[in-house]
């Protein structure tokens, strides 16, 4: 757990800002070491560095990642598009088992150190080939059975876009949209493999679109309702190329995160369970 705390303090004084280490996943399932504790002094498997004020873990990387491990077989290695600090890829990885390997590439500098980071202290550079580069031009000489992304969620110019770098990126197709992730999908995916991604809701559409234009097809997708009687929050996409995919389109019924109290449901408490938690609740810090 120093090796931690050492990091920590190298990116606060290089970033000069706060770092807050929290749980990825959780303790159940680690055989080889006792758990680490995370700030809130919960146990936990993998830890993930983050800005205290910068784009965090939440939510829609935990189910993006969860929607590739139902839909997929094991794989022996997949690839992350856009992978920020970590999350979805490193999730998806936590899953697959101990002898899987992830692919990842990233654009922003900050998201990259800090995947660097939370790499080289959960013990995973063995088993990560990470990249700094734009998944436009990303050009592997490999293919793979499973591609997941997170694409940001709004065009340009269509909200204020935050003067901090990384919430930019993140939030605002500065570099690329769903449709470049679609395609950059395509050009590296096996041909019975599987591309996974989120996108919101609203613009549900949008993302139908650039999956189609790619020449992939939604095998099926599935919303995510953030709490009982709310609207759809986001959207759950699987897709696979036509060949491998004959039957129509599979609207699934949508996944409820919390019950009106505030309370996780019981679907939301199983997801978690599958990243090693058994408490119910606090998940990466968000």
């Amino acid at each position: 757990m120093e090796h931690w705390q050492e990091e920590r303090r190298r990116l606060e004084l290089e970033l000069n800002e706060r770092i807050t280490l929290d749980a990825l996943t959780g303790p159940i399932g680690l055989a080889e070491r006792e758990p680490w504790r995370d700030d809130s002094g919960s146990p936990a498997g993998w830890l993930i560095a983050q800005r205290k004020g910068g784009h965090r873990h939440s939510i829609d990387d935990v189910l993006t990642a969860w929607y590739a491990l139902q839909v997929s077989p094991e794989v022996a290695e997949h690839l992350d598009l856009g992978t920020g600090i970590g999350t979805v890829g490193l999730l998806t990885l936590w899953g697959m088992g101990a002898e899987a390997r992830l692919t990842c590439v990233e654009a922003q500098e900050i998201s990259y150190r800090l995947l660097q980071a939370n790499l080289e202290c959960n013990g995973l550079k063995g088993r990560v080939e990470d990249s700094l580069g734009d998944l436009r031009d990303l050009a592997l000489d490999k293919k793979f059975p499973l591609i997941t992304g997170s694409p940001p969620y709004f065009p340009e110019g269509s909200g204020v876009i935050p003067q901090d770098s990384q919430k930019a990126h993140a939030r605002f197709e500065l570099r690329g949209d769903v449709s470049d992730y679609a395609r950059a999908a395509v050009r590296h995916l096996t041909p019975d493999g599987w591309f996974v991604l989120c996108f919101p809701s609203r613009q549900k559409q949008r993302a139908v679109d650039g999956i189609l234009a790619s020449g992939l097809k939604i095998v099926k997708l599935r919303d995510v309702i953030p709490r009982e009687t709310l609207e759809p929050l986001f959207t759950l996409f699987a897709c696979r190329f036509p060949e491998f995919c004959e039957e129509e389109m599979v609207v699934e019924e949508p996944l409820t995160v919390r019950e009106q109290s505030g309370r996780l449901t019981a679907e939301m408490a199983s997801v978690r369970r599958v990243f090693g938690f058994e408490d119910g609740e606090a998940h990466g810090g968000h």
